[in-house]
């Protein structure tokens, strides 16, 4: 099956692109950036996913989209809200109007467990919107969808923004293990290469129109994370925890996002209704 990944540059987006290829399928990897890891069955194409020509050109053929791209630094969406609306918002509405121009058969989308929690700043808002788009595309256009909601990554390829990846790379340079954040807070780690395995699964017709959290099996604090890499690194220091925090982090696992309830708000001398038809048709007349 052609299948195009948007991102495939990128740490999630490339493990899923590999994974497809030794299934089999013709990956079209669309990136701004050049992949380093690029195979030589699967076809490359640079470009954003804000520029139409770029996304069309690589939709030619394709049967299913693994939506991938997006600002997926939580900290970076933080300072960025304007660059995180386009490209999370928009470049998925992007994606989902070619979709439906085009007939595509189904969009699989790179969501975060963080859009059904009350943390994750701007981050949260736009993988909300995002999905809530995607749903709204279902019901009007038909287009099928599988929302994946990635819990917290870690594995080879990962840049400084992965938290893991951060620690670690500190951790062997150093043999400090420093973490900024609640030392209680609960997560379940979920390699790469299983969440790539997981991604590919869920081509299967029985996920299509489907919402899955892609986690991993076992909850962890994240103490018990820190004093594992230390063992691991050989190190003797003391775990610091920094005074700095990371700002819109959840510290137990999200369920559900409570939607806030309005109130309803009553002026003491509203204008009745038959009162307010009369003096419109008055000022009509």
């Amino acid at each position: 099956m052609k299948i195009l990944v948007t991102g495939g540059s990128g740490f999630l987006g490339s493990h899923i692109a590999d994974e497809l290829s030794k299934r089999g399928h013709e990956v079209i990897i669309l990136d701004k950036k050049k992949s380093k890891w690029i195979k030589k069955n699967q076809k490359f194409i640079i470009g954003n996913i804000l520029n139409i020509k770029k996304v069309n050109k690589a939709i030619k053929g394709v049967k299913i989209i693994f939506h991938i791209a997006a600002l997926a630094d939580l900290e970076d969406a933080l300072h960025k809200p304007i660059e995180t609306v386009k490209n999370n918002i928009l470049g998925t509405v992007n994606i989902l109007e070619i979709s439906r121009i085009n007939n595509i058969k189904r969009v699989i989308y790179a969501s975060s467990i963080y859009s059904t929690s009350i943390q994750g700043g701007f981050y949260r808002c736009s993988k909300r919107a995002a999905e809530d788009y995607i749903d709204e595309y279902y019901k009007r256009y038909g287009i099928s969808f599988t929302i994946l909601r990635y819990g917290s990554l870690y594995g080879e390829r990962a840049t400084e923004s992965n938290g893991i990846s951060r620690i670690l790379n500190k951790a062997i340079r150093t043999k400090r293990i420093e973490y900024a954040g609640n030392r209680s807070s609960i997560r379940k780690y979920i390699h790469i290469s299983d969440a790539a395995k997981a991604s590919a699964d869920v081509i299967s017709k029985k996920y299509k129109n489907k919402y899955l959290n892609i986690v991993g099996t076992k909850s962890y604090k994240v103490l018990d994370l820190l004093k594992i890499i230390s063992k691991l690194v050989k190190s003797k220091k003391k775990i610091a925890f920094l005074k700095k925090k990371a700002l819109g982090h959840y510290v137990k696992l999200p369920k559900k996002l409570k939607i806030k309830k309005g109130t309803n708000y009553r002026l003491k001398n509203s204008i009745k209704l038959k009162t307010g038809l009369k003096n419109l048709i008055t000022s009509l007349s």
